[in-house]
């Protein structure tokens, strides 16, 4: 086992919050996402490069969000049977063959072909890291999953940055040079290997051990689970929907509505990234605290307000209204995925993947369809229509109340 390996064991033998390995995971989230917005970052220009339809655009992130979702569940589900520990690594190096081919891609053929590879990284690496952040959570799940996917969101917040200030200026091929960020990630991801080896395992054992002793496990009869499952899901269905209309077409409605230039688009969809990071910090916390029910209901039918609003505003306005946007909507998602997997206790990885690879589906699909109706419609239609998905909410009165069976 390595030095940084040992350091961290020897850091967090007791029971409590592996901060160490929870910031490794975090870390290495954020240069795998900053790695991979760097897709959705350069649409403007590879539209124009390659005299791409918005339909293109779509297919594009359709190709990455459809390797990224069907493989999550087959990779966690396998993973919760066969604990592979340094399968994380392995998977960043998917990241990095995408990389060097998205930056050296000379037609749209290559393009999907890139983005296939960065979606079949992302497919390996989320199950399995939110897993590890799992077993260093010492018992505070939501801490631990806004931890592990704040890195997420903050590597796709810069992303539009490095879009802007390196990859612009510089032309595609410039996107290669991102190759030794998946360098770093690989050895990172390596020493968390060696923790998860060594000490990961025997946590989790005992984590999931003191909560059947607590009454976690069989709580819900199994049409309750599958139902709360399916509201859940639908949920997820209306967050990344919607989502989608701002990570893929934010910069175009920008641009064609209020005329701002390309690097000013990049830097106004930074803003609203570094908002969904700030959300995804905070919700894992308040799940802990409030109960995960209400922060799911709170965060997703709370932003109905402001997507109604948006379409309708000024581009100072819009920007302002993007902030609670990204804020309450990201609140929700480290509050289900710790729902769901108290539901099913013991299936940690198949939970993760199936919830991390809906989201990316409905993240593809919505880029997909959003494309095909901004072709056929304007951009501007698409968020008027966008801005009803929230109401989706309500279904999650229909959740049964976790915490209090536990305490039960």
């Amino acid at each position: 086992m390595s030095e940084t390996a040992q350091r961290l064991a020897r850091a967090h033998s007791a029971e409590g919050v592996a901060f160490s390995v929870l910031v490794a995971i975090s870390f290495s989230h954020l240069l795998n996402d900053m790695m991979q917005s760097l897709l959705p970052a350069l649409y403007p220009m590879l539209k124009s490069s390659y005299a791409l339809s918005f339909v293109q655009i779509g297919v594009l992130t359709f190709t990455y969000q459809l390797t990224a979702s069907l493989l999550q569940p087959v990779v966690g589900s396998y993973t919760d049977r066969k604990p592979r520990p340094y399968s994380l690594a392995v998977g960043m190096g998917f990241t990095l063959c995408g990389l060097l081919l998205l930056g050296l891609a000379s037609n749209y053929p290559l393009l999907l072909a890139a983005a296939a590879l960065v979606g079949t990284g992302s497919s390996v690496f989320h199950p399995e890291s939110s897993r590890v952040a799992r077993m260093a959570s010492g018992g505070q799940h939501g801490l631990a999953q806004s931890v592990f996917q704040v890195g997420g969101n903050l590597g796709s917040s810069v992303g539009p940055l490095l879009a802007a200030f390196i990859v612009l200026p510089h032309g595609q091929r410039s996107v290669a040079w991102f190759a030794g960020a998946a360098l770093l990630g690989i050895f990172v991801l390596s020493q968390v290997g060696h923790w998860y080896k060594h000490h990961g395992m025997q946590r989790l054992a005992r984590l999931a051990k003191r909560g059947t002793a607590a009454g976690e496990s069989h709580a819900h009869p199994p049409r309750a689970i599958r139902g709360a499952i399916a509201v859940l899901l639908a949920l997820i269905f209306s967050k990344y929907f919607y989502l989608a209309s701002l990570t893929s077409y934010y910069t175009f409605y920008l641009i064609n509505h209020f005329g701002v230039s390309v690097k000013a688009a990049q830097l106004y969809l930074f803003v609203f990234l570094g908002a969904v990071a700030l959300g995804t910090i905070v919700g894992g916390p308040l799940g802990d605290r409030f109960g995960r029910k209400y922060i799911i209901w709170a965060s997703i039918l709370g932003v109905l307000p402001f997507t109604l609003l948006l379409p309708h505003v000024s581009l100072f306005w819009t920007a302002l209204l993007t902030v609670p946007i990204g804020m309450i909507l990201a609140s929700a998602f480290p509050a289900i995925v710790v729902y769901a997997q108290e539901l099913m206790p013991g299936r940690t990885g198949t939970i993760a993947g199936l919830f991390f690879g809906f989201a990316f589906g409905m993240g593809g699909v919505g880029a997909a369809v959003l494309g095909a109706l901004a072709d056929h419609t304007s951009i501007e239609f698409v968020y008027q229509v966008c801005a009803f998905l929230p109401a989706l909410g309500l279904l999650a009165g229909l959740l049964p109340n976790v915490e209090r069976v536990h305490a039960r």
